[in-house]
């Protein structure tokens, strides 16, 4: 009897929503409710921007600080993430677990975001208060519309921002793309096996876009094809990847070739491996792929490499080229014409990356260790145009244009 009663209860508890099951039952959830953090606390400045909740490459944290060299402007970014999970450092982090089903904690960050900050800038399409607005707990476009909503009501400035696979339309990469991850392979299946959703996610994130309004920033310029009402927020490289007394590349006889793919699923790694294993093989190069590096250990990694490999699938140059171009290294990578012309009108510079798609990747490296000096001076190229437009210069005055003017 007692049996039948707990599993009659326990269907009658999976569906509550979300938030009371917290509430009930707070460690099913991973939290205990003394470890609710307290909320956001607002800086002092005329004009007060919160960036929330995902924190993509540490790309939230760089706008931040981008944002604090206008006058009278103060910045935070928030992110949450999994106890003892992978994330790049943000001024304020927060437990999955609590972001998602803390009523305490969704009610009063809410409240502090909302009589706190004037200007908001979502991430991603996702929600910065959990299921504080849920209409249901799997409708998160419903839930993005609300805070937007509630926070307008509330006299806060509002504003997305798109990183990458929140809003590229697989199909539409896979038509202007010919190594396109999305791209039908063997059997007509895409090579990435997440495809259809991301496609879902994108067309509902577009529509979201359209209905909301306001401002809307991309991260990288290839965005712009699937946003075209989209503004460039060029990525932030802090000082500590600037190339400064680093040896220059290609002196050594054998070079270094490191490819450390954030997901190699999306980077066309496996187009390369074949080739870059049998260079090394062959002692052309000494290759090194590298995956779960964290960001700490980056400007060690890059900066004992000769050549760095980026990408060949996406046709973009985003937070990872920008770090090896500061460190001073070569960086091969596939960008496609779009991105470099839309870098070159919105800047005055050529990107500075060595183009290569990765069925020429062999012939490209024999290229460059054929004409070491010649591609010296192509890494050397790479701090300058860092420092001009990924260095937070360029990006505070998009923001104080297009945002945080008004």
């Amino acid at each position: 009897m007692f049996a039948a009663l707990r599993r009659i209860g326990g269907r009658m508890f999976d569906r509550l929503p979300r938030s009371v099951q917290a509430r009930l039952l707070p460690r099913a959830f991973g939290f205990e409710r003394r470890d609710v953090p307290p909320p956001i606390a607002a800086p002092t400045g005329s004009r007060r921007l919160y960036i929330a909740p995902v924190n993509f490459a540490g790309a939230a944290t760089g706008w931040a600080r981008a944002a604090e060299r206008i006058p009278g402007v103060a910045a935070r970014n928030m992110v949450y993430r999994e106890a003892g999970g992978f994330a790049f450092p943000a001024d304020y982090e927060v437990p999955v677990a609590v972001y998602d089903a803390s009523p305490t904690w969704q009610r009063a960050q809410f409240r502090a975001v909302s009589s706190g900050f004037t200007h908001v800038m979502i991430e991603a399409e996702r929600p910065l208060f959990g299921t504080r607005f849920a209409r249901d707990a799997t409708d998160v476009w419903a839930t993005v519309r609300a805070e937007v909503q509630a926070l307008r009501a509330s006299g806060v400035q509002t504003a997305m921002a798109c990183h990458g696979s929140d809003i590229r339309l697989p199909s539409r990469h896979a038509a202007r793309e010919a190594d396109s991850p999305f791209a039908a392979g063997v059997g007509g299946s895409p090579a990435y096996r997440d495809t259809a959703l991301l496609d879902e996610h994108a067309r509902a994130n577009r529509a979201l876009l359209t209905e909301v309004g306001g401002k809307v920033f991309v991260s990288t310029p290839d965005l712009l094809i699937d946003v075209p009402e989209g503004i460039w927020l060029p990525a932030v490289i802090g000082a500590p990847w600037f190339d400064s007394g680093r040896e220059a590349p290609l002196e050594r006889d054998v070079p270094v070739v490191v490819h450390v793919p954030s997901r190699s699923g999306l980077k066309g790694s496996e187009l390369i491996e074949e080739t870059m294993r049998r260079l090394h093989d062959e002692g052309v190069v000494r290759y090194e792929r590298r995956e779960g590096v964290a960001a700490a250990d980056m400007p060690a990694i890059y900066g004992a490499a000769d050549i760095v490999l980026d990408q060949f699938s996406l046709g973009i140059y985003g937070v990872a080229a920008c770090e090896a171009l500061a460190a001073g290294r070569i960086v091969v990578s596939h960008v496609s014409d779009q991105v470099r012309t839309h870098v070159r009108s919105a800047t005055g510079r050529d990107l500075p990356v060595v183009e290569t798609r990765a069925a020429d990747l062999e012939a490209t490296l024999r290229r460059i260790l054929a004409d070491r000096a010649r591609y010296r001076d192509v890494a050397a190229e790479g701090p300058a145009f860092v420092r001009e437009v990924h260095d937070g210069r360029m990006t505070s005055e998009v923001l104080e244009r297009e945002f945080l003017g008004s």
